[in-house]
Parts: C-alpha cells; sequence; structure tokens
C-alpha cells in the first residue's frame, strides 16, 4: 500500500484535496468515483517528501485543540453528519498538520471506520484524554456533549500553560540578558580599560588582578571551545536522563520539593488532576479509568506512581480521600473537599468547583513569583556589575594614593 494525494471535483463542481492510502493509481480512481467524485489530479507521496513535509510542521497547540473541539461540537449539535464536520473542519483548520490528520480520519471514514478507531491511530497528535472521551462519546451518542466538554478542558489548560509560560519566561530573558552584558563586559570594557593603567606602570590591586584574570579566560579560543562543548554535552546527558524512568522520578521529585517553586508546582498539579477527574467522572468513566487516564495526561512521575498505587487501593473497596491525602502530593482542601464529595454523592460537581478555585490560585501565585523574582534578579545583576567596576575603578584610586605620597 502507498499513500496518494489527488485533487478531485465533485458532483456540485467543488474542487476537493486528500490523500488515500492504496495499492496502486487505478485503485484510487476507483475510490474517487464509487464516492461521485472527479478525478482530477493523483500523485504518490514520496517517503522522503513526507518525512520532510511532517518535519516542517508545527505542533498542534491546545488552543487549537480547543477551536477544533468546539467547532466539531456545534456542527453535530446543528445536526451536521461526523464525515460532514471532518469535511468542513480540514477546511477551516490552519495547521498543516492537523489538516493531514483530520484528511487520514476523513479517508478512514468514507471507508467503513469509527471515529474513535481512526483516531486512536494518531496518538501522536491527540492527547490520551481526548482519544478516550472521544471513545465514549460514541458509545454512548453523547459525541456533541464529550467535545464541548472537551473545548473547555483544553482552553481552561492552556491558560495554565500560558501562566507557566509567563512565570518562566521574565527570569530566562532578563538572566540571559545578564550573562551577554557581562560576557561583553569582561571580553571587550575590562581590557581595554584596565590595559591603561598597565601602560602607566601602576600596580593592580587584587580585585582588578583577578578580574583581569576571568576576562583573559572568557577571551580565550580553547575555553570558548570548551565551555560549548560542556554545554552540549550536559544538555545531552540531562536530556538522556531525564527520558529515563528514574531521572524522570528524580526531576518530579526534586521540582516538588523546591522552596518557592515546589508550592506552584503542587497547585498546577491539584488544577490538572481535579479538572480531568471532575471531567471524566462527568462522563460516566469509572473512577479506577479515571485515575488511570489522569495518570497519563498529568505528566508527572510522582502523581503517577502515586495514582497506580492509590487504583489498587480502590479496587479493594477504599475510597478515594484517605489514599490521596496519605501521597502527600496534593493540598489539604483537595482531599478535604474529595471527602466531602464522596459523602454527599456529587464528586464531579465539587471536583470541578475545586479546579476553578485552583485556576485562580496558580494566576496570583505566579503573580507574586514573578514579583518575587524581579528583585531578587536585579540585586543579582547589581553585585556582578558592580563587582566589576569597582575592580575597574580601584587601580584609579591606587594611583592618587601614589601621587599623594
Amino acid at each position: 500500500m502507498a499513500l496518494f494525494s489527488y485533487k478531485a471535483k465533485t458532483l456540485a463542481g467543488e474542487t476537493i484535496t486528500g490523500t488515500f492510502d492504496a495499492s496502486d493509481r487505478s485503485m484510487v480512481v476507483s475510490l474517487l468515483r464509487s464516492k461521485g467524485y472527479f478525478p482530477l489530479h493523483i500523485k504518490e507521496v514520496n517517503k522522503l517528501d513526507q518525512n520532510i513535509e511532517l518535519g516542517s510542521m508545527k505542533k498542534i497547540s491546545l488552543k487549537e485543540l480547543s477551536v477544533f473541539c468546539k467547532q466539531f461540537y456545534t456542527m453535530i449539535n446543528a445536526g451536521v453528519a461526523v464525515i460532514g464536520c471532518l469535511d468542513f473542519l480540514r477546511r477551516q483548520t490552519e495547521n498543516k498538520k492537523l489538516i493531514g490528520v483530520i484528511n487520514k480520519v476523513y479517508d478512514d471514514l468514507q471507508k467503513g471506520m469509527g471515529l474513535s478507531e481512526s483516531i486512536k491511530q494518531h496518538a501522536n497528535v491527540f492527547p490520551i484524554m481526548m482519544i478516550n472521551m472521544i471513545e465514549i462519546g460514541e458509545v454512548s451518542g453523547t459525541l456533541d456533549v464529550i467535545l464541548d466538554r472537551l473545548s473547555v478542558h483544553f482552553e481552561k489548560e492552556n491558560k495554565v500553560r500560558q501562566k507557566i509560560k509567563t512565570a518562566m519566561t521574565y527570569p530566562m530573558v532578563i538572566g540571559g540578558l545578564a550573562t551577554l552584558m557581562v560576557i561583553f563586559m569582561l571580553a571587550f570594557v575590562v581590557p581595554k580599560f584596565v590595559g591603561m593603567f598597565k601602560t602607566m606602570g601602576a600596580e593592580l590591586p587584587l580585585p582588578t588582578k583577578i578580574l583581569l584574570k576571568v576576562s583573559g579566560t572568557v577571551t580565550n579560543l580553547w575555553f570558548i571551545l570548551g565551555a560549548f562543548a560542556a554545554i552540549v554535552a550536559f544538555i545531552y546527558l540531562f536530556n538522556k536522563f531525564k527520558k529515563s524512568e528514574k531521572g524522570k522520578m528524580a526531576i518530579d521529585s526534586l521540582l516538588i520539593k523546591l522552596p518557592l517553586i515546589g508550592g506552584n508546582i503542587k497547585k498546577i498539579l491539584a488544577s490538572r488532576f481535579t479538572r480531568s477527574l471532575s471531567l471524566l467522572l462527568k462522563t460516566g468513566v469509572p473512577l479506577v479509568q479515571a485515575l488511570e487516564v489522569i495518570g497519563r495526561v498529568v505528566d508527572n512521575s510522582v502523581v503517577n506512581k502515586a495514582l497506580l498505587k492509590i487504583q489498587e487501593d480502590i479496587k479493594r473497596g477504599s475510597n478515594l480521600a484517605g489514599p490521596l491525602e496519605q501521597t502527600g502530593i496534593f493540598p489539604a482542601m483537595v482531599t478535604q473537599m474529595i471527602s466531602i464529595g464522596e459523602e454527599s454523592g456529587s464528586l464531579d460537581s465539587i471536583i470541578e468547583t475545586v479546579a476553578d478555585f485552583y485556576d485562580d490560585e496558580l494566576d496570583v501565585a505566579v503573580s507574586r513569583l514573578v514579583a518575587l523574582m524581579e528583585p531578587i534578579l536585579i540585586a543579582g545583576l547589581a553585585v556582578i556589575v558592580g563587582g566589576i567596576v569597582i575592580a575597574m575603578i580601584m587601580p584609579v584610586f591606587s594611583m592618587y594614593q601614589n601621587m599623594a605620597k
């Protein structure tokens, strides 16, 4: 089987494009004519071209997934057939990768495959929660409701991620600019400035000598090459370590325990956990199955390991609140509200309220963190630059003292 791209005309005179998996061109022609299309152009997609094209495509963002689900929901709710929705969505979507996936799902449905069955083949594009939820919606006949809830879920998840990016971007930009400024001063300003005193035969103070030594090291070609090689090796080894099971567990455990950052990470985990659990429970997913899906959605080894143990406890007859509290990962409010929800029989709605609460809490926490990091970064930069300036000015005072004698 090979992949063929085609351009064809419909009975209404509309030009359409898409792809088919077929043994040869004649099979593609037969498939198109069986659907009432008139083939205009058929071309086999070269494997190398296909890989290059996919490599150049940007990833599908949560915002785009939210819009996709919202549009899908709107059309299904209006009575449009699933295949008609996909035909519309592949024309409206701007992301090339998403268009390619929708085209494949569209072709699969034309061949008689189910929507959830086709989407499962694109687990590298669609989140695991979306795949599970669409399967539930297709079986239960509530696909429109599921898509609407998924749209809201992805929108909220996108807001959380944007908050995290905001918190990380500011210190990274300031830190990067500060590093460039210090390197520039050490490489260009310090040697010229201090060189003047050497020509006068002045004895340089110890801080100035240290500064010159550092400046000479920074501008040394072998040091630059060695530093670059060390950075590349560190990034490679760190990524390899991070992808390993032990490495991911160690990093996730460390992040939770870090001062200032650890508390915010716990709030992020609480927000994702409660929102995902609420969505799954409202859809009718059993608690044990919901926890299994959430373990992959939260993407934290510590939480995932804890949820595996909680699943076993629930299978033995335990409630959710007790084992969840024993993990010590989530804030006390989460376990307390879950306990109330289990006792009152309204676990899904109470958890949704908790998720909204932690969304707001996270917004405030990120703002506080950024506000706290600003003076710390400025103070650190002032100490470094001030130290360099003082080391450069000290020879001037030494000269004046010698002249006074």
